[in-house]
This record gives C-alpha cells, sequence and structure tokens, in this order.
C-alpha cells in the first residue's frame, strides 16, 4: 500500500486513530495485545510515523473539553460543577464551551481539538449527526452525553450516556392517567423535532394508547421555531396559546421543567390554580423545581451518574478501550404538589 497513513493503520487493525497514535508513542495506558498487533501492522506495511505529529501528541495538554449546547438550561448548569470536580480529580484541565443556539458542536469540536491539542471531549445537549466522518478523523477519544439523535437513523456508533426518552415520557403519562387525568395536554419539542422531543412525544402517544385513551391532536402543542427551545420564555408563550383555545384538558405535560415554569405563568395569568384547576408535570428535575409554589412534580434525570459515567467512558477510551458503549440510566419520578387526583 502506497503512502500508507495513520488513518490506514488504524483501518487495518480495527482501532481509533489515537490508539495508534499511543502505540508508537508507547503508552502504558494502552492493552499490550493491542500495541502489539498495531505495531506489527506497521512493520509489515512498512509505515513512517510522522516525527513532527509524534513530538506533537508526546507534549499535547491533559485537557479535556466539554461543549455544552444550551449552556442556559439550568439542567445542564446543575452538571458543570459535577463535571469540573470529577475531571479535577483525575487531573485534567476542564475546557468548558458554550455552543451557540446557531452553532454547531461538530465544527467547534474539530476546531479547538486542533488548536488546544485536547485529550478528549465531551458533547453534552443539542444535537449531532453520529454519521459525521469528522468525528471518527478528529484523533481523539469523545463521548456523547444527553445529546440527541435522531429516532430514524441508525444506531450510533460511538459511546453515549443518556436516559430512555421515550419510555421515562411513557412513565410521566401513565402516573397522570392513573391519577384520574385522561384529557392530558403536552407542550412538545418543535414540529420537526425527531429526537429528543420527537421520543418524548412518542412515549406520550403510547401511554395514551395502553390507557384506551384517544391521542388529541388538539392537545399536542409544539414549542416555537423562533424562541429558544426548552425555555421559560416557550413555555409561556404555548400554554397562553393552549388556554385561549379553550380545548378541555385537566393535566399539562411540559416535557422540560422550564417549559413548565413558562405554563405556570400563563394559568397563573388566566385565573387559574395548578393544580385545583389543572395539573402541571415536568421534566429534568433541576433544582429549583422543588421551590416553585404549588413545588413542580417532575421527572428527575440523574445528573450526577450520567457525569460519571460519561468520564468513565472517556477514560477508557482514552486508555485504549476502542469499544463503544451506551450507557441507559433510569430517570425518578418525583411527586410534589403540582398534580392532583381526580375523583
Amino acid at each position: 500500500m502506497a503512502d500508507i497513513t495513520i488513518k490506514d493503520i488504524a483501518k487495518i487493525c480495527g482501532v481509533g486513530i489515537s490508539t495508534v497514535s499511543r502505540a508508537i508513542n508507547n503508552d502504558p495506558g494502552i492493552k499490550e495485545d493491542t500495541k502489539k498487533r498495531i505495531l506489527e501492522v506497521i512493520e509489515e506495511y512498512h509505515y513512517i510515523p510522522n516525527n513532527s505529529a509524534r513530538h506533537l501528541k508526546m507534549t499535547e495538554s491533559n485537557t479535556i473539553a466539554l461543549l455544552v449546547k444550551g449552556i442556559d438550561n439550568q439542567f445542564f448548569q446543575g452538571m458543570l460543577k459535577i463535571f469540573e470536580e470529577e475531571l479535577k480529580q483525575l487531573k485534567y484541565t476542564f475546557l468548558l464551551h458554550a455552543v451557540g443556539e446557531q452553532q454547531k458542536s461538530m465544527d467547534i469540536a474539530v476546531e479547538l481539538a486542533k488548536e488546544k491539542r485536547l485529550k478528549g471531549v465531551i458533547f453534552l445537549g443539542g444535537r449531532i449527526d453520529t454519521t459525521d466522518n469528522r468525528l471518527k478523523n478528529m484523533g481523539i477519544p469523545y463521548v456523547m452525553c444527553t445529546v440527541a439523535v435522531d429516532m430514524t437513523a441508525s444506531e450510533r456508533d460511538c459511546s453515549s450516556v443518556s436516559i430512555d426518552d421515550e419510555k421515562e415520557s411513557y412513565r410521566v403519562v401513565d402516573y397522570l392517567c392513573k391519577k384520574g387525568h385522561t384529557k392530558i395536554a403536552i407542550i412538545a419539542g418543535r414540529d420537526n423535532d425527531l429526537a429528543v422531543g420527537g421520543m418524548r412525544l412518542k412515549g406520550y402517544k403510547q401511554a395514551l394508547r395502553d390507557h384506551g385513551v384517544d391521542t388529541e391532536e388538539n392537545l399536542i402543542f409544539h414549542m416555537k421555531h423562533e424562541i429558544p427551545e426548552y425555555s421559560i420564555e416557550n413555555g409561556y408563550i404555548v400554554t397562553k396559546e393552549l388556554l385561549e383555545s379553550q380545548v378541555s384538558f385537566t393535566a399539562l405535560y411540559a416535557i422540560s421543567d422550564l417549559t413548565a415554569f413558562g405554563a405556570y405563568k400563563a394559568i397563573l395569568e388566566a385565573g387559574k390554580k395548578i393544580p385545583d384547576d389543572y395539573s402541571v408535570i415536568g421534566f429534568d428535575g433541576i433544582d429549583i423545581s422543588k421551590y416553585f409554589h404549588p413545588s413542580l412534580t417532575t421527572m428527575k434525570q440523574p445528573c450526577e451518574e450520567m457525569v460519571k459515567s460519561s468520564i468513565k467512558l472517556l477514560m477508557e477510551a482514552i486508555h485504549g478501550n476502542d469499544e463503544k458503549k451506551q450507557c441507559i440510566f433510569q430517570a425518578n419520578l418525583i411527586e410534589r404538589e403540582s398534580v392532583r387526583a381526580l375523583k
């Protein structure tokens, strides 16, 4: 094979580029059998490593980048301190980068990987096309944490940490149905959302079907495209539309706590009470939800466990384990004051 590259070696060995680089640099963290196989292939194909690239790898920083899509979201903010503390204990520098509403996480990751000589990347939130070849060609390990993936996409070829959004959304609606509610409105994701919003909407519909309740399309309201997604403002505007439509409902399921807070304001402005007139339930379990009046019933995601699992997967990849793992956590239903049982 003429002009063989490190990418070719990685492909032949069935490992990542970073693993080949670690084998060349005699990294003690790489498995002996993996290193042996890579070095044998290098010898067989007479591959000559680029000395400047080797020097760059040997002098790279001990930095992990955390790319956050939606950094204003209090759910993510609750995770940041845990990320920082856990990485500090492992002697890694923590680089936080906020990804703007119109920016793409992948574009920023590629640029940071070049500029900062990162050891690894954790993507937090947003949507990423896991078939994007730039992911594999970044040359460093990465993990997806709570990153949305299109429901129609093939199984992701990367390590990830998340909850089962469809299953946990099903549990929310199942809980409301068991409380006697059949007229359940939902503030769903944007109307073109095939990721988190789409999966939570799918769970909503399935739970209704399993309880013998027909899905009423006039009870499904989508977040607005022109307003930041999963925001208090979006929840407020959408709930005002729901109330003004005069459609009959007894419970409102907001697929995030922040949109539920917006719903609170719209309901109270309309002269109605929670839960006397309308029960409200959220999703995420952010800390502030227990301080609202009435305190918000919500499906809490296990932030600390998800953060620690993301870091564990990344550390394994950094030390030569190229196995892709998907860690699915279960959420916890927190019953508070915003939902009442119907007689």
